[in-house]
């Protein structure tokens, strides 16, 4: 049977935490959409690092199409929700519909991945998180924590139906853990 998972982005994603996790469920056979709070080219982003600063540098990536406007998702239609980072969750958290699709993910115990500071678009409807166990990227722990949930200083964290990554260089083991839990076997089309 095949698993049908949702992207919930926006401009400004972090390319390698929407491309990745995209084309790995393609790669598995899974049905998977991208939405954003409008049907769009999304510009994504690539943050890296220097040597001489203290916080990442910020460059224009490749552009990625959203399939669906998050006001026409259903979010019944999906078994798993991936929420990456970059800076798109900074405004699309304040959207109320996709706060409701991540609610929904979170009361009916479906998988949801969340890494960087994709977390930050869970922190709106802290009754969902609030004595949950995520990690994030470091800049997001008072944010998590003010949610209600207890930040965990790993690079990859799994609390029950929640895979939470600290950043890009962990996605092949995020992949690996958010695929365990929505019940898919690598290598092996569901």
């Amino acid at each position: 049977m095949s698993k049908n998972v949702l992207i919930i982005t926006g401009d400004a994603v972090e390319a390698l935490e929407v491309f990745y996790p995209y084309y790995r469920c393609v790669e598995e056979g899974i049905d998977c959409t991208i939405a954003s709070p409008v049907k769009k080219k999304l510009q994504t982003v690539v943050h890296d690092f220097l040597p001489e600063m203290d916080t990442f540098t910020e460059k224009w990536a490749y552009k990625i199409d959203s399939h669906a406007a998050v006001e026409d998702v259903n979010p019944a239609d999906y078994d798993g929700l991936i929420i990456p980072g970059g800076r798109a969750p900074e405004y699309i958290r304040m959207d109320k519909k996709v706060q409701e699709i991540a609610a929904h993910f979170l009361s009916e115990d479906k998988p949801v991945g969340v890494i960087c500071h994709g977390q930050l678009v869970l922190t709106p409807i802290r009754e969902h998180v609030k004595g949950r166990e995520l990690t994030a990227y470091s800049a997001c722990q008072p944010e998590v924590e003010a949610a209600g949930a207890t930040y965990i200083n790993e690079l990859i964290h799994v609390d029950k139906n929640i895979v939470s990554g600290h950043a890009w260089p962990e996605l092949p083991l995020f992949m690996r853990e958010f695929f365990k839990i929505l019940g898919v076997t690598e290598g092996v089309k569901a």
